[in-house]
């Protein structure tokens, strides 16, 4: 029903969800996780949120829709902006709150995507053997 080409938006979504968990996980607080190593995992993760709102304005709008979750795309889409374009404007209780809350709201309902496109399952492990993908192995029927 949905195109097949939603999923690699999809995928670098959740993908990039993983590598922010990976990224933050050592860390108990925000003020730690933005004082450590340089801010190196901080940019890593502002890295991440950016690829994330930029392939959240690409998913098919009546997909987007018919996810029945409270997720705000258009939300998705300014963290993209706000880090782009304030970079010294984040503050780093709203980002922690977001990586610890909100983003497993978003991978469900990117889940719950995948499984409406119901893509076939070479289409799904041509993707997943891809080591861009390599966190998204959960996702093989």
């Amino acid at each position: 029903m949905y195109d097949d080409k939603n999923l690699i938006y999809i995928f670098t979504m959740l993908e990039c969800s993983e590598k922010i968990w990976i990224y933050t996980d050592e860390y108990s607080n925000a003020i730690d996780f933005i004082s450590a190593n340089e801010q190196k995992d901080l940019n890593a993760v502002n890295s991440m949120f950016i690829a994330i709102g930029e392939e959240s304005k690409k998913i098919n709008e009546t997909l987007k829709q018919e996810i029945n979750t409270k997720i705000n795309w258009q939300h998705i889409a300014g963290i993209r902006d706000k880090i782009s374009h304030d970079y010294r404007g984040i503050d780093e209780d709203i980002l922690w709150f977001i990586i610890h809350n909100d983003l497993h709201k978003l991978k469900e309902a990117l889940v719950e995507m995948v499984e409406l496109i119901s893509p076939l399952d070479d289409v799904l492990c041509e993707f997943l053997k891809s080591d861009y993908y390599r966190h998204l192995q959960y996702l093989k029927k």
